[in-house]
């Protein structure tokens, strides 16, 4: 995560008593249990929960199939896809959503990598620099992210202003151990 920046601490995760009681008995602590503490796998006919993380490679999630609705997105930035977690919600019966950042997360920053981007487009997807630039110009200040901790605990508060009814939880995903983190004040 960015160093410093943050007024938020990660709490690690390595026991089920690590669980805060107000998760227990919830998808969320069956996702901490998958995971985290490799719990076995049950098998589930319907999704349970629904996750938002950021579509970076770097992560790959310890779960059972048809335990969660995925959705990536840069940043886990869901603002203009929130019909899918709508759909979610509205036709799954989603009660639950988790929205993971992780560090070192290419949306921090990002006007910073604009040359790098722009060179990409030109060589790999034969845009000339221009359409690059301008591509980059018009997209990056809305993917843009400070702090990825920082950020997806506001996209939380955000969505549950939209959606009362739903639980949103804030975790980090740290690229170098694997494991999920909770988020706390």
């Amino acid at each position: 995560m960015t160093k410093n920046l943050s007024k938020y601490k990660l709490k690690k995760i390595s026991s089920e008593k690590d669980i805060p009681s107000n998760l227990l008995n919830t998808p969320v602590s069956e996702l901490l249990n998958y995971h985290n503490l490799s719990k076995s796998f049950q098998e589930y006919a319907k999704a349970q929960i629904a996750i938002v993380m950021c579509m970076d490679n770097r992560k790959q999630l310890h779960i059972p199939n048809k335990f969660a609705f995925i959705l990536r997105t840069a940043g886990a930035r869901i603002t203009g896809s929130e019909f899918k977690l709508s759909f979610a919600i509205g036709f799954a019966n989603i009660k639950h959503v988790v929205l993971i950042c992780h560090d070192n997360c290419g949306m921090v920053n990002l006007t910073q990598k604009k040359e790098i981007v722009v060179k990409g487009l030109v060589e790999n997807a034969g845009w000339t620099k221009e359409q690059a630039e301008n591509h980059f110009d018009s997209f990056a200040p809305f993917f843009e992210i400070e702090d990825e901790v920082d950020f997806v605990v506001s996209e939380s508060h955000r969505l549950k202003e939209k959606y009362p009814k739903v639980s949103f939880v804030p975790m980090a995903y740290k690229v170098e151990d694997g494991l999920l983190y909770l988020i706390e004040p």
